[in-house]
């Protein structure tokens, strides 16, 4: 079909394509004739009304949100959360050429592999002058303390990817190799899975090849390679604040690893463990997703915050196989690039199959003395856009200034390169827009396999400064499409059904669980205790009364003044405290539980900025608890009881106990305020069980009764400790050498007394007591699980 044939039969889809003199486009060929693999495509998009693509590209988007996809856009202030920017329409290619592209990327792969294995052994190439020693030793990429440290696996390469784009000539080139620790396999997934969403029909969408394959069998490579049996295999992310965390979280779920952070490790014997709540457990595969300088604070960077101390002695004592090795991102230096034609036919005896970007712009092996005088200019590209591989006209990270670059070209160094254009939805019309394919390949037994397809870079206009996400660009699936239906696959094993062990849970997740129920718990109090106060403000309509004296003083000592604002700014500070400590071990949450926290925090940010004191305000709080009860009953109800969970309770345990006692120390006193009484149990949520239990109004004895004594009210001190007990129970090293842990005891001991006493038993110094051995039941817990 050509373009003016396409323009007649799909006029409204087609009135605003128009490819430029120059540039090759995906949707139409160097002669004006439609790529035979988006016919099928093209015309059924054709089919739909405008308001047909809309709600498609909508339930798209809506799978993501639901999905809780997102990316951090880094800027001079703090990081934000985006929302995962997909561009609805796929990028179509036929497998024949996928295949063809492949090919010439596993010689590739293949020959970065020896260039690795040489640069960290005989250093044949620089000895004979195949590279320049200044463009290694300068590199700061290139590890010293690596030199001889043979990987326990056999290889340095594990999980590459690579940057290509297609030249006017229709031919592909490679622009960047990604051998550090590539992002976006991941992505591809989501990016998958939405566009399932958008395109559902069975036509053409059937001969779209999966996905699955690829990570089910880096998955059987990974087990081959984790060593012995009972060593675990991991993820190394650098936390939460890094660009691509969602990735990680996300394909450790997916692959079944355990997600760690560098504090996570300590070495011990040469042999790296993973601090867990049951104690220190063996690691036999790590897949790293932080850059080499920061793994080890001892031998590389020492100013690391994120690695651990030690790893690369693990390395030297072949007791840890890592993905990929330390000291890989040496081959992403673009001056490297000018080189590889040559050192091809030294090292394979035959040229690239797929030529690199140096050799496609200059036809020839640029001059070594360019190279050498260019080199920390040409590897630019990752200081400007992460993981992006080539250099956008703009400021460097050096101080040197680029010109822009013309209309669908992307800067290398001072070099311009014309990228290759690809539909993209624009105001009910399909534009042509620059883009470039990012190939993820894993090695197996069997060699190189590579995911077909499913990751590609949208320039967000004509202008390719813009095809970076942290500059506004977006990301597509790509659609390798087969000339038949493909069969369904998935990531599940096949064979006899097996129950998998629990997995490890490391102390610092288990820590986070643990706080993130006491923020919960302690967000839900001052919840209730504001809802009470602007209550009753709004039936006295004196700030003078001496309950909201008391209150207002209680609220003030809990580091909440009602003086300027009548939701004061804490309460938004613990729900951020919460929602921090959720997300650092987002791996171990639901969706659903982040988004309700997510939803709540909104709420209150909203609510907080426009309600007025009074009925306003407590209006608002109820709407803020019924949320929080929400996030508190998908916990319950959703997460798996697994020790996390454990932990998680135990958080939201000890903090309604400790609430409740330092909130009866005010209210149960015998000094407090007339109606003090009343708060307690309102604030306790316990006013209902108070009428029904007791023929009279509240007395101290039948508060302290219900709110603290009680076993079978779960609001009660006496219910939570009991909690606590049953938890505690059923985590590793209970019971521990067939007798109590000091941590049981304590608990036991607070349990009994409690059982044993009367209301008159608990006066005010009795309750500050029993804060103060909760207190102490905290540094147990945290001494025995949490570090």
């Amino acid at each position: 079909m050509s373009v003016a044939a396409a323009s007649a039969s799909l006029p409204a889809l087609l009135a605003r394509y128009a490819p430029q003199p120059g540039v090759a486009d995906e949707l139409f060929d160097r002669d004006g004739r439609m790529r035979p693999v988006w016919v099928p495509f093209i015309t059924q998009l054709a089919a739909l009304s405008p308001d047909e693509v809309a709600a498609r590209f909508a339930r798209g988007n809506q799978y993501l949100r639901d999905a809780g996809v997102y990316f951090r856009q880094y800027s001079r202030g703090p990081t934000q959360e985006r929302d995962w920017p997909l561009s609805h329409v796929p990028v179509l290619m036929a497998e024949a050429e996928w295949d063809g592209i492949c090919g010439g990327l596993a010689q590739r792969a293949d020959l970065l592999e020896r260039v690795m294995a040489d640069l960290y052994g005989p250093a044949t190439l620089v000895r004979d002058g195949h590279l320049p020693a200044s463009l290694v030793a300068r590199n700061p990429q290139w590890l010293r303390p690596l030199v001889g440290v043979q990987p326990r696996s056999g290889h340095f390469l594990h999980h590459i990817a690579f940057e290509i784009g297609r030249s006017p000539d229709g031919s592909w080139f490679v622009l960047g190799d990604r051998t550090q620790a590539p992002s976006g396999s991941g992505f591809a997934l989501e990016n998958r899975m939405a566009t399932t969403r958008i395109f559902s029909d069975p036509f053409p969408r059937a001969n779209v090849r999966r996905l699955a394959g690829f990570f089910r069998a880096f998955r059987e490579a990974m087990v081959g390679l984790s060593g012995e049996s009972g060593r675990r295999m991991a993820m190394l992310t650098p936390g939460p604040n890094n660009d691509t965390y969602y990735e990680h979280t996300y394909i450790a779920r997916y692959l079944g690893l355990t997600l760690l952070e560098g504090e996570d490790l300590i070495l011990r014997d040469g042999e790296a463990m993973v601090r867990t709540v049951r104690g220190l457990e063996p690691l036999g595969l790590l897949w790293r997703r932080i850059d080499s300088e920061f793994a080890d604070p001892l031998e590389l960077n020492e100013g690391s915050q994120i690695g651990t101390p030690g790893l690369i002695e693990a390395l030297r004592g072949g007791s840890l196989t890592l993905i990929n090795a330390l000291g890989t991102g040496v081959l992403e230096a673009r001056a490297m690039m000018a080189f590889l034609p040559k050192i091809a036919q030294v090292l394979l005896g035959e040229p690239l199959k797929m030529p690199n970007i140096a050799t496609w712009w200059c036809g020839q092996q640029a001059e070594r003395a360019y190279v050498e005088a260019n080199a920390a200019r040409m590897m630019i590209g990752r200081a400007l856009d992460y993981d992006l591989p080539f250099a956008m006209g703009a400021e460097t990270a050096m101080g040197h200034t680029t010109p822009a670059a013309p209309d669908h070209a992307a800067l290398v160094g001072q070099e311009a390169v014309t990228l290759s254009t690809t539909p993209v939805w624009h105001e009910g019309h399909l534009v042509p827009r620059p883009m470039t394919v990012r190939v993820f390949a894993a090695r197996t037994e069997s060699g190189w396999t590579f995911m077909p397809g499913g990751y590609a870079r949208i320039g967000l206009s004509p202008d390719v400064t813009a095809l970076a996400m942290q500059a506004g660009g977006s990301v597509a699936d790509v659609w390798v499409v087969a000339a038949k239906p493909v069969p369904q696959d998935s990531l599940v094993m096949q064979g006899s059904f097996e129950r998998a062990p629990p997995g490890i849970l490391p102390s610092r997740a288990a820590d986070n669980l643990y706080w993130l129920g006491r923020y919960v718990e302690r967000t839900e109090g001052a919840i209730r205790l504001l809802r009470a106060y602007h209550l009753r403000l709004a039936e006295t309509d004196d700030a003078q009364d001496p309950r909201l004296i008391e209150l207002a003083g209680f609220l003030a000592g809990l580091g909440m003044p009602l003086e300027d604002r009548a939701v004061p700014d804490a309460l938004m500070g613990l729900i951020w405290a919460a929602q921090g400590s959720a997300a650092k071990v987002r791996d171990r949450f639901s969706p659903d539980g982040w988004g309700a926290l997510a939803d709540m925090a909104k709420s209150a940010q909203k609510l907080s900025d426009k309600v007025a004191a009074g009925a306003d305000a407590a209006h608002a709080m109820s709407i803020l608890l019924r949320k929080i009860s929400g996030f508190s009953g998908l916990v319950h109800e959703n997460m798996y009881h697994f020790a996390g969970w454990r932990f998680l309770s135990l958080g939201r345990a000890q903090e309604r106990a400790d609430g409740l006692l330092l909130m009866l120390a005010t209210f149960a006193d015998a000094d407090a305020a007339p109606g003090a009484l009343d708060i307690a149990i309102e604030v306790g949520d316990s006013v209902m069980t108070h009428q029904r239990r007791y023929r009279f109004g509240p007395s101290r004895d039948t508060v302290l009764d219900l709110l603290v004594l009680d076993e079978n009210n779960p609001r009660a001190v006496l219910y939570q400790i009991a909690a606590m007990r049953d938890h505690l129970d059923k985590l590793p090293q209970a019971g521990r050498g067939g007798r109590l842990t000091p941590l049981e005891r304590a608990l036991l001991t607070l349990d009994t007394e409690l059982r044993v006493a009367g209301p008159s038993d608990l006066g005010t110094d009795q309750i500050a007591a029993l804060r103060l051995r909760l207190g102490e039941v905290f540094d147990l817990l945290t001494a025995t699980y949490l570090r």
